[in-house]
């Protein structure tokens, strides 16, 4: 399966509780850091509900 490769791009002060949780969920706790997880459908979907502060590259 694919990996993907996630950028927390902006911060998470002033959002909701479950986008917090989903970014610590991810493993993104600070600004910038990045994270590798791969590409299944829970992890897509964690993605599309924070897609306004993360950024997403695809891995071979």
């Amino acid at each position: 399966m694919a990996k993907i490769i996630v950028t927390q791009v902006k911060s998470q002060i002033g959002r909701l509780k479950n986008q917090k949780r989903t970014l610590e969920a991810l493993g993104l706790r600070k600004m910038n850091q990045t994270v590798e997880h791969e590409a299944t459908p829970t992890i897509i979907g964690m993605v599309n509900t924070v897609k306004h502060l993360v950024s997403v590259e695809e891995t071979k």
